[in-house]
């Protein structure tokens, strides 16, 4: 099991990460069942967090054999809650590992089990590209509405530079409305 923090020098929220993610690395250095690691999206490390669809910083994912993909870590960034779900890590389920399947786990993969290993793969296969065209797709709108909020933003701003000097000489030709003190009721 490998839980893997990927992060960036300059990122303010992997700076604060950084004590409690040493200290986590530090308790489970003898482990033999996790094994706590760094990446550095910017430097050596942009391949993977690129292959792994890092977006933000610092990204939190673990690995359990035979997991290939990872599983994004939504919990708390302080050192307890890193502790409590790094302890619940191990080597994960599967065929040649079935004592690490739970009585749930064995049930739901008896049924890919059983499944001919072509249609298995082809399955697999299927759900892969499906999940792969949609990470494109979502790529794809995400670049059109970043140029759409640029050329907004550029409208914007054009319009601003444009009618500000007009605006200011408008109000500057409007008189000033002449405040009038209320008369006081005398009781």
């Amino acid at each position: 099991m490998l839980p893997l923090r990927q992060k960036a020098p300059w990122c303010g929220h992997c700076k604060k990460l950084k004590p409690d993610w040493d200290k986590l690395a530090d308790e489970f250095a003898g482990s033999s069942k996790v094994l706590i690691a760094d990446v550095d999206c910017t430097g050596a490390g942009k391949p993977l967090c690129e292959k792994y669809g890092v977006r933000g910083y610092p990204t939190i994912k673990s690995f359990s054999p035979p997991d290939v993909v990872g599983d994004d870590y939504k919990g708390g960034r302080d050192l307890a809650a890193l502790k409590a779900y790094a302890s619940d890590l191990g080597p994960g389920c599967a065929v040649d590992a079935m004592e690490n399947c739970s009585e749930e786990q064995k049930k739901a993969l008896a049924t890919y089990i059983a499944m001919d290993p072509d249609e298995r793969a082809n399955k697999l296969a299927t759900l892969s590209k499906s999940l792969k065209d949609a990470e494109e797709a979502h790529e794809a709108l995400l670049k059109s509405l970043q140029a759409s909020y640029k050329e907004s933003m550029e409208n914007l701003e054009k319009l601003k530079a444009g009618a500000a000097p007009e605006i200011k000489l408008l109000k500057a030709a409007t008189p000033s409305a002449k405040v009038e003190t209320p008369a006081k009721d005398e009781v």
